[in-house]
Order: C-alpha cells, then structure tokens, then sequence
C-alpha cells in the first residue's frame, strides 16, 4: 500500500470513529461524515487519474454533487432541531416524542 492510499484511508477510518464515538452533537457527526466525503472524493479523483480513463472521470463529480446534497439536508436537519428542540445533542432527540 502507497502512502497516499495509506493516508486516505487511515482519514476516512478517522471520520468513520468519529461518527463511532463522538455521538454528542449533531453538529460533529455532521463534520465526520463531511470528512469521510472528503477523503473518498480525493480518493477516487486520485484512482480515475491514475488509470487515465475517461470513463472513470465522472465518478468523482458525482459522489461531490450527493455529498453537497448531504451537506445540505443535514445542515437544514440541524437548524430543524436546534429550532424545535433548542439544543443539537443527540441525546435529546427521541423518535417517540414528536
């Protein structure tokens, strides 16, 4: 394993125990998930220019387009809560009560 793969994935295993263990805040979970985009979109930039097919040039564009729309449901589900249960703890929030 290169250095370079070595390094993007050890970055999205770090943005994956995040998610794992620091699931205090919405907003924290939010920015490991942001991360873990991160590191696959510059992975498979990195991958499609390695090969140098055209064909593979499109993947990273999208997998950028599906992580803006994550970025932006989970920002308007973090103004949602914070508005309806004035905190963004995860421990606040309960599917039960609504």
């Amino acid at each position: 394993m290169t250095p370079v793969h070595f390094s993007f994935s050890s970055a999205f295993i770090l943005g994956l125990m995040g998610v794992g263990f620091h699931r205090t805040h919405l907003l924290s979970a939010l920015l490991c998930l942001e991360g873990m985009m991160l590191s696959l979109f510059i992975a498979l930039a990195l991958w499609a220019l390695q090969f140098e097919s055209t064909s593979f040039s499109a993947g990273p564009m999208l997998l950028l387009a599906f992580s803006a729309c994550e970025a932006s449901t989970g920002l308007a589900l973090l103004v949602a809560t914070a508005r309806t249960h004035g905190t963004d703890r995860l421990q606040n929030l309960n599917l039960l009560q609504c």
